[in-house]
């Protein structure tokens, strides 16, 4: 079975578009204690982390 990175959630993409709806709420709070979401930004260059923290107000890790 492929796995989907976090580049390809579907709740991400919720998120994104509708940040107030349950699911894109739900993604926001799963992200700040998910191993897949962990691995996946600490894998990105400090550029691209500085632009998701930005983006999602992130603060972890």
């Amino acid at each position: 079975m492929e796995q989907k990175t976090c580049n390809e959630c579907s709740l991400r993409a919720k998120y994104d578009k509708n940040r107030k709806s349950l699911s894109g709420r739900f993604w926001r709070w799963h992200i700040n204690f998910c191993p897949g979401w962990k691995a996946y930004f600490t894998s990105l260059s400090p550029e691209e982390q500085a632009e998701l923290r930005k983006e999602y107000n992130f603060k972890k890790y």
